[in-house]
């Protein structure tokens, strides 16, 4: 499948702001089952600085604001082709080595909730079959809720609560996988909806490393392994390894975020 991808961030600020620097993840690579035909981004009241790879093999692009700017627009286009792999991703590339991936986080540690789940899931036979397990164990105790949970909720406190987003889901499955004895880790990506063309933030999901297949993707939320409506951008241990955005300024009090997301098959 062959999809076209537009994502604008703007920030707009109440007062001018002083300096403010951005890291973007928001460009995808040619990976197994990938391939970026077309990719730029574009920076209105910034400028591009550098662009580099992190040890999680992202593209990083580095962006400042300018002095006393009160708006500032980055709008990020372009084609992907995608082909169904079954969500498979293949073998495990570096630079960061294999056993990284089962490092807990402070989003991803490990408490009663996700141990319970983890039980249900050592129940199943084969690798791949307790990794679906677990991600439709996840599924029916913590409900999909758009809004529903805070940026900063552990994988812990989804589960107490009942309730969550892709970013919640992700994090449970990742810590129960870890658990269990695998390498997992979250992606951040494009999906195409179904039932409309614009979005307001990016997916995410899971994956796992399983012996003989490699890294095998999850995404609970649909229920689903990834398949030709996916597109994979950035990868970490946690959501803030993978974030679009992430940085600092100085001044621009009273700020207001817009995301507009548009993926469309050409």
């Amino acid at each position: 499948m062959r999809l076209n991808i537009r994502h604008v961030t703007t920030y707009s600020f109440e007062d001018p702001v002083a300096y403010g620097l951005q890291q973007l993840r928001k460009t995808p690579k040619s990976t197994w089952g990938q391939t970026v035909t077309e990719w730029q981004t574009d920076v209105a009241g910034g400028a591009k600085e550098v662009s580099f790879e992190d040890h999680h093999n992202n593209v990083v692009e580095l962006i400042s604001f300018e002095r006393q700017a009160t708006k500032v627009v980055v709008t990020s286009t372009g084609v992907v082709e995608i082909d169904d792999t079954a969500g498979v991703m293949g073998k495990h590339k570096g630079p960061s080595p294999l056993w990284l991936y089962l490092r807990s986080t402070p989003l991803t540690h490990v408490g009663p909730g996700v141990r319970a789940l983890v039980r249900t899931a050592r129940e199943a036979d084969s690798d791949l079959d307790k990794l679906h397990k677990l991600m439709a164990a996840i599924r029916d105790v913590v409900a999909y809720e758009v809004g529903s949970s805070y940026p900063d909720w552990t994988a812990e406190q989804a589960i107490e609560e009942g309730r969550g987003v892709c970013q919640d889901h992700t994090h449970i499955f990742a810590a129960a996988a870890r658990e269990l004895g695998f390498p997992a880790r979250y992606v951040s990506g494009y999906l195409m909806l179904d039932d409309r063309l614009a979005q307001d933030a990016m997916h995410a999901w899971a994956e796992a490393h399983v012996d003989g297949l490699g890294w095998v993707g999850f995404d609970v939320s649909n229920s689903i392994s990834p398949d030709t409506r996916y597109v994979r951008v950035a990868t970490g241990l946690d959501y803030h390894e993978a974030a679009p955005v992430t940085g600092t300024r100085i001044g621009g009090a009273d700020e207001t975020l817009r995301v507009d997301i548009e993926v469309a098959q050409q």
